[in-house]
């Protein structure tokens, strides 16, 4: 089973898992050109895509959504207010046919393949991350929360494969540029996951089954890459697990193989 981060940060998400026959994105924040484009860059086939999971109606989560209702025929996943609150942003009608309604804590059955939602502390209508498994194989998207809690690190015990957001950096969020409000928010327990709150999860989640951890949404204001993954390498030194950081403009394909 292969991963690939196509896009990550705050200019758009999307990241996808394919067997090499159908792929599962999960977010399309970046446009469908790009999608497709990204998708043959790293030598997947784009005709494979069959489904998106939206983890939340933010535009860098969601973008592409109205283009992916009318020039594909993906199927949608996503929780009742997740997509209420899609729909009205963008004031579309998603097909009850063309979508599979999920509940957080239930798992939800896509073409054989088993995708878990489970609530995150964010500032949105019903957010979630996704654990997914495929063929023995155990990964999770976990990006868009202000702090770890007790519910996501169950949920992200015994991965194969972790992509974990390690979005700012405290002191340069807090000496930087944004507005005070903006600061506040993403420094609140429903914004988004610092540096030192990643290796607070990641190290309370660590198990010998671990292999691969993708550093991801990183802040191009608030972070930077050796920051980010300095902080990971404190927690990981020693674990057998590579890490990786995914980008805003630069797909990251990560093979990983299941069971």
């Amino acid at each position: 089973m292969d991963y690939a981060a196509l896009a990550s940060g705050s200019k758009g998400n999307c990241h996808a898992f394919s067997d090499g026959q159908r792929t599962l994105l999960v977010d399309a924040g970046i446009s469908l050109k790009q999608i497709r484009l990204r998708l043959a860059a790293i030598g997947w086939d784009p005709s494979q895509v069959r489904a998106v999971a939206l983890s939340h109606e933010h535009s860098d989560h969601i973008g592409a959504v109205p283009v992916l209702l009318r020039k594909t025929d993906w199927t949608f996943l996503a929780t009742r207010d997740t997509l209420a609150a899609v729909s009205a942003i963008h004031g579309i009608e998603i097909p009850p046919a063309r979508v599979i309604l999920l509940k957080p804590g239930q798992a939800a059955d896509w073409d054989g393949v088993s995708v878990l939602p489970f609530t995150i502390p964010h500032d949105a209508a019903d957010p979630v991350a996704f654990r997914v498994e495929w063929a023995g194989f155990q990964a999770a998207v976990v990006t868009d929360l202000g702090h770890p809690t007790a519910l996501v690190a169950d949920h992200c015990a015994g991965l194969d494969l972790l992509a974990l957001e390690a979005n700012h950096d405290v002191e340069m969020l807090r000496e930087g540029g944004y507005p005070p409000a903006l600061k506040a928010r993403i420094l609140s327990r429903i914004g988004h996951l610092s540096n030192e709150s990643m290796g607070e999860l990641l190290s309370g989640i660590l198990s010998p089954r671990l292999r691969t951890v993708i550093l991801a949404h990183l802040s191009e204001q608030n972070n930077t890459p050796e920051f980010a993954r300095s902080a990971a390498e404190v927690v990981l030194r020693h674990s057998t697990a590579t890490l990786h950081l995914a980008r805003q403009n630069d797909p990251l394909v990560v093979a990983a193989i299941g069971k």
